[in-house]
């Protein structure tokens, strides 16, 4: 059978995953996208004759005391239909990693094997370009494509106002689409529903930025619970609990994802480097290859700040995004952590020498 009509093709089967599952196969096993994970087991599209079928299966045989590496939804699998049990799991091409706290050096998997990142931003409240940034360091990092989406456009009155929203948030996602899409009126859905059609797509965004309801719009049926949030701060209960794949009309999958409080990043190192993408450009001109951007002389980022070509907010963000990722590595990484102490006590040092001298006890 090819691969472009295997019943699986629509959620994304394809020849390299054929070959990643070709030894499971010979020992009896049966492919399968996991579609949900709930305490230990999981529900699965496998193939039933020309079509799919939803199993549940149980994980005891790919449970694993590593966060990174625990099923999640979006993951291929080989499946024991008999026995009723996920007996391995297919490498990942892509995986949305966020740290769990910021007080601990965990990951956890958001969703795998994703193509396309749907980062939703409600303009029922103030637009938050940082937050916006860290979603999209996010997505870059994961290896799939980002599109960001802002919702319920048609609380903005003026088209001029929403014509500004655009123009900053594609100011602050250099690379990635920006649409304005209103679940109440319908402006932006067709255009947002073909950029989907294929792949796999995965929706985020805080709780309350109508990812439950703009899912409903691109599946076209109420496959997701929705409801009101407060008019003071755009924020309401969460509607989706749990991560949950579903096929769309156009073709391809969307997973959507439970509002995110918090967006801490895990080794996004290359994730922030695509999101300032300008800055990163601009360093390159720097008289030193090391430049912190600082005090430095010739520092091309700077004279793009004083010049105006290069906003203050985005490099402050872009400090702000790499100071927290060197945090993380820092947990992680040993070495890293007694450099960065040694680093912490120079400056500390200087710190005191800077203040004595402008008491006057040092000449």
């Amino acid at each position: 059978m090819s691969e472009l009509s295997h019943p699986l093709s629509r959620y994304g089967w394809d020849d390299g995953f054929a070959e990643s599952f070709s030894r499971h196969a010979a020992e009896g096993l049966t492919p399968g996208r996991i579609i949900r994970v709930d305490r230990g087991r999981c529900d699965l599209v496998v193939p039933d004759g020309d079509g799919v079928r939803t199993v549940h299966a149980d994980t005891a045989f790919v449970t694993t005391g590593d966060p990174l590496r625990i099923m999640c939804t979006g993951d291929w699998a080989a499946v024991d239909l008999a026995q009723g049990h996920v007996r391995a799991l297919l490498p990942r091409r892509t995986a949305f990693v966020r740290s769990t706290s910021s007080k601990r050096s965990d990951g956890q998997i958001l969703a795998a094997n994703v193509d396309r990142a749907v980062i939703a931003v409600s303009l029922a409240v103030e637009l938050d370009l940082g937050r916006v940034e860290r979603f999209l360091t996010l997505a870059w990092e994961s290896g799939a494509e980002p599109l960001i989406v802002l919702t319920k456009a048609d609380l903005v009155g003026d088209p001029a106002v929403l014509g500004h929203l655009l123009d900053d948030t594609a100011a602050a996602a250099p690379g990635a689409r920006v649409l304005a899409v209103s679940s109440a009126t319908g402006e932006g859905v067709d255009a947002l529903a073909a950029a989907l059609a294929g792949g796999t797509t995965v929706l985020l965004g805080q709780s309350g930025a109508g990812k439950s309801t703009l899912a409903n719009l691109l599946v076209g049926e109420d496959v997701q619970d929705v409801h009101a949030t407060r008019d003071s701060d755009g924020k309401g209960r969460h509607t989706t609990t749990t991560r949950n794949m579903l096929p769309l009309p156009g073709g391809g999958v969307l997973i959507d994802t439970p509002g995110l409080r918090g967006v801490g990043l895990w080794d996004s190192e290359g994730g922030v480097g695509r999101t300032f993408a300008e800055i990163e450009e601009l360093a390159t001109r720097c008289r030193f290859h090391d430049c912190g951007h600082g005090d430095e002389p010739d520092c091309a980022v700077l004279a793009a700040v004083d010049s105006g070509e290069l906003a203050q907010r985005r490099l402050d963000s872009y400090r702000k995004l790499l100071r927290e990722n060197e945090r993380l590595a820092a947990r992680t990484d040993a070495r890293l952590r007694a450099e960065l102490r040694r680093e912490f006590k120079v400056k500390q040092a200087e710190g005191y020498r800077n203040l004595e001298r402008k008491r006057g006890k040092v000449r």
